[in-house]
């Protein structure tokens, strides 16, 4: 059976980093004495002004404008999902316990894996039900569902919050898949950020703002870092690999968030936590040994022909 191409392997790693990286976002929420509106809005406004002047300066901005009009509208719903997703999973940590928030949320790669014959040309890989298992495993060591209780309204709430987020985003990851193709990543995100950033602009006007430099700081961060360059870094990749492939290293995060939480917020790193995110690396490892095409079940799933793929590489790469 064929190995993975260096393609593959490259989007596989881009994944990962994308992934680690998102683990910080909990310590530069938590700095922002905001509502959750308020911060996803400064956290697309930044990533659509960085990609904005990007495309500007490449002499490419042309190319929004050039997209069909069925595109773009694809674009504008992916937006307003997006805005929906993180919303809900901001929300879920603010009404409840992050371990429950956590653990609810990061279901969303089994629902990738379900759902990714209905949505793409690829058939259900079998074989990832075991790196799956195996990541899923080391998020529920992590989050420690001991310690979790669900009592209150709120927490009841945020707990309905977490899990809705999860569906959320396995439809994001599993139509990205597919719009990606014909479109580049940073034409992609601008067009999906600043329909989010309209969206959520009411909120953001009649909501109370970040009022110091520490909160400014960790939105910049959250914009710049979190949103712009690791969407860049998990679109492109996710071209070459298959949608479920990359949903399994996205179990970075939570592995990543306590390493984060252990250097910026004095949180200690116990045993078990360690074990856990040995268990998330394990399960990387074993999906970038996969080989092309083998032991995958099914005919694929036909769906309408794609253009052919667009890329932010340079030509020589693709």
């Amino acid at each position: 059976m064929p190995s993975r191409t260096e393609s593959e392997l490259s989007g596989l790693l881009r994944i990962a980093v994308a992934a680690t990286i998102w683990g910080s976002i909990p310590v530069l929420v938590r700095a922002v004495d905001a509502s959750a509106f308020v911060i996803v809005f400064w956290r697309v406004l930044l990533a659509s002004l960085v990609l904005a002047a990007y495309l500007a300066v490449r002499g490419r901005l042309a190319e929004v404008a050039s997209l069909p009009r069925s595109r773009k509208l694809a674009l504008v719903g992916m937006g307003a999902l997006l805005a929906f997703n993180w919303i809900l999973f901001f929300t879920a940590l603010q009404l409840t316990q992050v371990a429950t928030a956590v653990l609810l949320g990061y279901l969303g790669p089994v629902f990738v894996a379900v759902l990714t014959p209905l949505f793409t040309r690829e058939p259900f890989d079998r074989r990832v039900v075991l790196p799956l298992a195996v990541a899923l495993a080391g998020t529920v060591v992590i989050v420690n569902p001991a310690q979790i209780s669900v009592r209150s309204t709120a927490e009841v709430a945020g707990a309905a919050a977490a899990f809705v987020s999860a569906i959320t985003y396995a439809l994001l990851v599993l139509n990205a898949k597919r719009l990606v193709q014909g479109i580049p990543a940073t034409v992609y995100m601008l067009v999906e950020y600043t329909t989010a950033s309209v969206l959520l602009l009411p909120f953001a006007l009649t909501m109370k703002s970040p009022s110091t430099l520490a909160e400014w700081g960790s939105l910049g961060a959250l914009g710049i870092v979190n949103t712009a360059l690791t969407g860049f870094l998990f679109l492109s990749a996710l071209r070459h690999v298959r949608a479920d492939h990359a949903a399994i290293l996205t179990y970075a995060e939570p592995a990543s968030a306590v390493v984060f939480a252990a250097v910026f917020l004095g949180e200690a790193l116990t045993p078990t936590t360690i074990a856990g995110g040995i268990a998330i690396a394990g399960a990387g490892m074993l999906v970038s040994r996969m080989r092309a095409g083998a032991s995958v079940e099914g005919p694929p799933v036909v769906l309408a022909e794609e253009p052919a793929p667009e890329s932010d590489e340079p030509a020589h790469k693709r």
